[in-house]
């Protein structure tokens, strides 16, 4: 009796990735900001923008787990989506980051907001009265918390805002090398947006910055360690802990 030998099928990846946030999705957001004609800017949402954002925060929600029992996905979803539209005229397309990178970084740091917030209330409801009672994650919650300084707090440690933008601005007319502009823009990009932020610190800055601008983790490292150099020149004696 022969054995039937089973045929291995391999399965192609698609090449295709992100194809509802297109470069003409991205034409559309810049004609939108252009537009001074309210029915053409609410067609060019409805018709060519809201989708890409839906599905952004979509995909967000399940590859990072945002998605929870406690909360409608749907609702969840809505309310990033609202978000994104309030933001729209933030994102500059003269700064060289694509709209998708933006857009991608703002909606993540809602959702991560919005966990927050669901987390505090969750906690918020936990009983006191009897701890034999309580779960171990609970009990946790009770007698562990941890403190995340304000971003204006971190920002007064350095800086103002304005004068890292400035300095940021400055480095920028120094240097022609691609990926130092792309990082640079994206820090720009990030401080201009920092009231949007949960939190600022060296991890996460470096998170944001190459979400925004789209370079790997040894592309950024080795931009940043130009950019420091330039800026420390320009610091003179105060070194900027960001980098």
């Amino acid at each position: 009796m022969t054995k039937k030998v089973k045929k291995k099928i391999r399965r192609r990846r698609s090449g295709k990735r992100n194809m509802y946030f297109t470069m003409d999705t991205q034409a559309a957001i810049v004609e939108y900001q252009n537009s001074e004609c309210q029915k053409e800017r609410e067609e060019l949402y409805n018709k060519q923008i809201k989708y890409a954002f839906e599905k952004l925060v979509e995909n967000l929600i399940f590859v990072y787990g945002f998605h929870n029992p406690y909360e409608n996905t749907k609702h969840m979803q809505s309310d990033c989506v609202s978000f994104l539209f309030e933001t729209i005229h933030k994102w500059k397309k003269e700064k060289g980051t694509k709209a998708f990178s933006y857009f991608n970084v703002v909606a993540k740091n809602w959702l991560i907001m919005n966990s927050k917030k669901r987390q505090k209330r969750i906690t918020r409801h936990v009983s006191f009265e009897n701890r034999d009672l309580l779960s171990a994650r609970d009990k946790k919650a009770i007698t562990y918390h941890q403190v995340i300084p304000s971003a204006d707090k971190a920002l007064d440690k350095v800086e103002s805002r304005q004068q890292i933008i400035d300095a940021m601005k400055a480095i920028k007319d120094q240097t022609s090398v691609e990926n130092e502009l792309s990082c640079i823009n994206a820090i720009i990009t990030m401080f201009e947006n920092v009231e949007t932020l949960d939190f600022l610190n060296k991890r996460a800055v470096f998170v944001y910055v190459r979400e925004i601008s789209g370079l790997d983790r040894k592309q950024l490292s080795k931009a940043l360690g130009a950019i420091r150099i330039k800026y420390g020149a320009i610091r003179d004696s105060q070194e900027f802990d960001m980098f």
